[in-house]
């Protein structure tokens, strides 16, 4: 009796230990703030070349699944998950958004953290096509929001603010075309003063938790 009274009490130890230490370790760890000078030079408009401070997302212009207008000002003052994707993408684009789904789902009831999902294909992913997507995947529509708009202002976040699209000068690439089309599986975290503070590859489940880990280490910041 009293060799498993000693085996629980060196189990809670070290529960507690284990406990202690993952607090410590959300409460001190730190995520890296990134700029242009970090990232691979071609996933980037080349107008950035070598900025190595002060970078963040600035203001734009879009639509939501429920025709709101989103701008700057509805991310003020929260942390940010950014994708691009399209709709009728059969590959990455559905890896990402069940994965980004699971995230919602912790996540969903917080109003200090909102998912950013922008289509890059306007063209064809209007607000009422984003909100059959949006209803599909269980999306609270305060806390999700499913972006549309111009073209040209879409690509232009992913180039110059988000900073995973190929650079407009890419000969690969015939930009403010039909044939201008970004496919990344590149997930971006963003903090409360639109800094970045992390990417991660939407379709892979271990990078999809570290980013749930990441996000709770911003709200403790």
């Amino acid at each position: 009796m009293k060799r498993v009274i000693g085996v629980v009490i060196v189990f809670l130890i070290g529960v507690a230990v284990i406990t202690y230490i993952n607090y410590e370790f959300m409460h001190k760890k730190q995520l890296k703030v990134y700029s242009p000078c970090d990232v691979n030079p071609e996933l980037y408009d080349n107008s950035l070349y070598r900025k190595c401070l002060g970078h963040k997302i600035t203001n734009f212009n879009l639509t939501d699944q429920l025709n709101r207008k989103v701008s700057l000002k509805n991310i003020q003052g929260k942390i940010v998950v950014a994708d691009f994707f399209f709709v009728s993408c059969p590959g990455i684009c559905l890896k990402m958004t069940k994965n980004l789904e699971q995230i919602h789902e912790k996540v969903k009831t917080d109003t200090n953290i909102i998912i950013l999902s922008h289509t890059v294909w306007p063209e064809v992913d209007s607000a009422e096509v984003l909100f059959t997507y949006a209803e599909a995947h269980n999306a609270n529509h305060e806390n999700w929001r499913f972006l549309t708009g111009d073209k040209k202002e879409l690509y232009r976040l992913a180039r110059k603010n988000y900073l995973v699209a190929p650079d407009v000068n890419d000969e690969n690439f015939i930009h403010g075309s039909e044939a201008d089309f970004i496919h990344t599986e590149n997930v971006v975290l963003v903090d409360k003063k639109q800094r970045i503070r992390g990417f991660y590859d939407g379709t892979d489940p271990d990078a999809m938790a570290m980013l749930l880990s990441d996000i709770k280490v911003l709200l403790n910041d």
